[in-house]
């Protein structure tokens, strides 16, 4: 097995287990050399319910030219294993754990000549996902994992030969959504990752001239640093929903006229301290404002759950700071019965930046009529955007979940997308 690398390049699994069969009628060796190990990268897509690896790249180019034929469903077998990275208390549960095989739906040939093995994935498969949720913690964490692959016959070249491969080794886990941000430190310690819109040599993909604007994702609270227990990863930020992703799309970016994203990883969990947490978010707003070429009449900010009110926390401490603000199934009720609310009605009546909220009314986490539509009441011109439940291509999430519809630009009043409206808004 590898050496473990760093999680914030590649899963802290280290490599997969070796898988060399003597094959009947296999040789062991191509054009007159050992096969040797090969290795495989991990490939991922973040889904509306989180990242899951959907494939695997082997390194097989350098085999020589292999024939499509010999390659199918069967030739490869994969096994996963998905496990904390941090220890469980006794009585603790983690959700996502997995020790299984991942089924092979398809292979092929990419371009450059390496095997690619498609694996069965989908929401609310289980196996595949690459965080996992502590319950007692109430935090997702990236799980270390470990896949092993197994050849069950040999490959053929198309010169007839055949290869046996002798071990594969594991590398990397490639998102290309998610490694489209780079890595930050403020000086006051909060971790974030931003996207720029300049990617590809510093020349931007968007003719236009001027500054760019600035979206704010604040993630919710189980996305948060794992304190004390010294987890802080900069990574479930992105990898558990759609929330940042979605404003870095193409579709996102051509509306924005192309716009710098940026999403801070609280140190725990927004709710936890929001007056403290504010001037550390303006931290970073303010130093990428000062470092990139980013509009300050146009910086917005968007959040869900713990993210949905330090959104609104953010408008009523820095009134003439953002051009809008969109509170996603945000918390502005007491979390205890009978106990002071996180934001006063009288601050919620005293928001004067452009809002437009968002939730559903089966969401059994965050309850609608004493929080979204509570703050709609008396946030002065604000909009809203009720759903029924939370149900996008077909699959039904849970109701808390109404952060997938702002992702996905659905939220429209009279014909105007939330994303429209958003890039239409100015401080």
């Amino acid at each position: 097995m590898a050496t473990p690398v760093s999680r914030r390049t590649f899963l802290a699994a280290g490599a997969g287990a070796a898988a060399g069969l003597a094959l009947p009628g296999a040789a062991a060796y191509a054009g007159g050399h050992p096969t040797t190990s090969v290795g495989f990268r991990l490939n991922a897509e973040v889904l509306d319910g989180g990242e899951q690896v959907t494939s695997i790249t082997l390194n097989t180019a350098r085999l020589g030219p292999i024939d499509p034929a010999s390659l199918t469903t069967g030739t490869f077998s994969v096994h996963a294993k998905a496990t904390s990275p941090i220890p469980i208390a006794a009585g603790d549960l983690i959700f996502s754990e997995y020790d299984l095989d991942r089924p092979v739906t398809a292979v092929r040939l990419d371009h450059r000549g390496n095997i690619v093995l498609h694996l069965s994935y989908g929401e609310g498969q289980v196996g595949g996902g690459t965080l996992g949720y502590i319950l007692s913690k109430g935090r997702n964490v990236q799980l270390d994992l470990v896949y092993t692959i197994t050849q069950n016959a040999p490959i053929a070249l198309r010169d007839r030969r055949s290869i046996t491969i002798s071990s594969f080794v594991q590398g990397r886990l490639s998102d290309p959504e998610v490694d489209a941000f780079s890595y930050h430190i403020s000086g006051s310690g909060m971790k974030y990752r931003l996207y720029s819109p300049t990617q590809g040599g510093g020349r931007s993909r968007y003719t236009g001239r001027g500054k760019r604007p600035l979206v704010v994702w604040l993630h919710g609270g189980g996305e948060g640093a794992l304190l004390p227990d010294n987890y802080y990863d900069n990574e479930t930020t992105l990898r558990a929903n759609r929330g940042a992703l979605g404003f870095a799309t193409q579709q996102a970016q051509r509306i924005f006229s192309g716009a710098y994203v940026v999403a801070p990883q609280s140190t725990s969990y927004w709710i936890e301290d929001g007056p403290r947490f504010a001037p550390l978010i303006r931290e970073i707003i303010r130093d990428l404002v000062r470092g990139y070429p980013i509009d300050r009449e146009r910086v917005y900010v968007a959040g869900c759950s713990n993210g949905g009110y330090m959104s609104m926390k953010m408008t009523t401490t820095y009134r003439d700071l953002f051009a809008a603000s969109v509170p996603i199934c945000g918390v502005v009720a007491s979390l205890e019965a009978g106990g002071p609310p996180l934001i006063t009605d009288a601050e919620l009546t005293h928001i004067d930046t452009p809002t437009w909220l968002v939730t559903s009314l089966d969401d059994t986490v965050v309850p609608p009529e004493t929080n979204t539509i509570h703050a709609h009441d008396l946030i002065p011109g604000s909009l809203m955007t009720l759903y029924d439940h939370v149900i996008w291509n077909g699959h039904q999430f849970p109701g808390h979940w109404s952060w997938i519809y702002v992702a996905r630009n659905d939220p429209s009043i009279d014909g105007t997308h939330i994303w429209q409206w958003m890039a239409q808004q100015r401080r």
